[in-house]
């Protein structure tokens, strides 16, 4: 998070992260009312709530026009007291279109400007352009000309992730176990708000006792996902020992080998469009035709050249195969992924389409 000094009190916090933005948010009106003057920590802020403080004004741009915004800050309250601290939050502030009331607005009231996402400034508008453009504002440049304070809230990055997440827990009175800290960042990434949501599950689950890594893996949705995107990088490697063992786990953590065959499948489908991945917009739009995420689909690319197409459509017809099988009852369904898993590793003797076929099929 990147702060410049404050000279006034007038505030934008903007930023990748919304739940952190409205975190700072909250702990800066808290401040403000308090007087506090200690350094942001947005790790022990419990909530996003902003109070009830009599003095505090909450409008959203999206759907409030400034001149209002701008009274709010004039006006006293009905039951505030004559010395009270006049707090304005605006909500949505990248849909204000009227940069002017940075200017206009009362030096003896504070204003909170918040976006939930990043806004950049425009710069200097060109020489030739007459008529300024009055659909966007440019915030930034508003508050710094004014005094502000401007607070950029990014995604938490990888190396912050644990930190982040421990500081959490500790803060809801939740025990996670090193391994737990790990399943969770990966099942969640840096989508903090979540965090939050997923520890408050975990410690209602755990009801005071240690959170392990098993009960990540079996209450948050999306471990699963990374424990099977682990098997499919070690089938795409041909490591069929650790493939094996990640199986292993998997069926015995209780996994059902039906939900197990539909994400290597789902996972398989992004790897043969990563294949085809050329540029971040490339990822945006396979992304949005397979329901995935461009983070998703990055993240496979190199592992993407490992594979062939033809790879792909053989890895669909044996999990296909797989299924089949298990459902009919031609195999045991233990027997059947391991199988699967060792042709997909390129066993081929274990190829379980001859399960389905009744014959070694044709290569």
């Amino acid at each position: 998070m990147s702060t410049s000094r404050p000279r006034r009190a007038l505030h934008l916090i903007h930023g990748e992260d919304s739940y952190r933005a409205r975190l700072r948010a909250a702990e800066l009106v808290a401040a403000l009312v308090g007087g506090d003057d200690r350094p942001s920590d947005l790790r022990t802020q419990r909530s996003a709530d902003l109070g009830t403080h009599l003095g505090l004004s909450r409008h959203d741009a999206r759907t409030t026009d400034a001149s209002l915004i701008e009274l709010s800050g004039r006006s006293q309250g009905l039951f505030d007291a004559i010395d009270e601290q006049r707090i304005v939050v605006v909500e949505h502030a990248e849909a204000l279109k009227d940069a002017g009331l940075v200017a206009r607005f009362p030096p003896e009231a504070a204003l909170v400007l918040v976006s939930e996402s990043k806004i950049a400034s425009r710069g200097r508008r060109p020489a030739k352009a007459k008529t300024p453009d009055v659909a966007v504002a440019d915030l930034p440049a508003a508050v710094e000309a004014a005094g502000g304070t401007i607070e950029h809230i990014g995604r938490l990055l990888p190396q912050e992730l644990g930190g982040w997440i421990a500081a959490r827990a500790t803060l809801l009175g939740v025990e996670l176990a090193p391994e737990a800290i790990n399943e969770l960042g990966a099942a969640v990434g840096a989508d903090s708000e979540r965090v939050d949501q997923e520890l408050a599950k975990l410690g209602a689950f755990a009801a005071g006792a240690r959170v392990a890594g098993a009960d990540v893996r079996a209450l948050v949705s999306g471990a699963i996902e990374t424990d099977i995107f682990e098997l499919t990088q070690a089938v795409v490697r041909r490591d069929s020992g650790t493939a094996l063992r990640r199986l292993e786990s998997l069926l015995a953590e209780g996994q059902a080998a039906q939900q197990i065959l539909a994400l290597l499948l789902w996972q398989f489908r992004v790897l043969l469009f990563a294949s085809a991945m050329r540029s971040t917009a490339d990822a945006e739009r396979m992304a949005k035709a397979i329901r995935s995420s461009a983070y998703a689909i990055g993240k496979w690319q190199a592992f993407a050249r490992r594979v062939a197409r033809a790879d792909v459509i053989r890895a669909y017809e044996v999990l296909y195969a797989t299924d089949l099988a298990i459902k009919t009852g031609r195999i045991e369904e233990r027997l059947a992924m391991t199988l699967c898993v060792l042709d997909l590793c390129g066993v081929h003797a274990a190829d379980p389409r001859e399960l389905v076929v009744g014959e070694p099929p044709r290569r």
